[in-house]
């Protein structure tokens, strides 16, 4: 039997792997020269806040993934709620690649929108199993909402 604390650490561990992914497609180097010569919203805040962000809301997915792997119900199928978990994984790895690797902000914008449908669903799946997990997610929702916001920016102005 895996004790508890041994799931939170593999949950943390899990939640940060597209941020970790990330980081190699983060601006620097040429892609800083790509990201810095575009035209960004007003409303893009500095680079640092990224960092924050991404920090607190992986965290934020990482508790609720714990709260979905602990939460023990009769009757309740935990499978959906772990592929659809595992799935905003690939897509938010992707879209860093796609939009800071790949330098595609008009394809990232469609990856971002799958995120957000896939992300709304595992929420409603997790509220079914534990409500704390499921409003754990609502920052995420909120951040990938402004997300769009700038990515749809730039990919129009640009």
């Amino acid at each position: 039997m895996i004790k508890k604390w041994v799931w939170f650490i593999i949950a943390m561990v899990i939640s940060f792997v597209p941020g970790i992914f990330g980081v190699f497609f983060t601006p620097h180097g040429a892609s800083n020269v790509w990201y810095n010569g575009l035209i960004k919203s007003g409303l893009t805040p500095p680079g640092w806040v990224f960092s924050v962000a991404w920090t607190i809301l992986y965290i934020l997915l990482g508790v609720a993934l714990y709260l979905i792997i602990v939460t023990v119900r009769r009757g309740i199928n935990k499978f959906n709620s772990y592929v659809l978990f595992g799935t905003q994984l690939v897509l938010n790895g992707l879209w860093s690649f796609m939009f800071f690797g790949a330098h595609l902000p008009g394809f990232s914008l469609l990856i971002l929108l799958a995120l957000f449908i896939v992300s709304v669903w595992m929420a409603r799946e997790f509220f079914a199993i534990n409500r704390p997990a499921a409003y754990l997610v609502i920052p995420y929702l909120l951040w990938m909402m402004f997300a769009f916001y700038m990515n749809a920016y730039i990919a129009l102005m640009n």
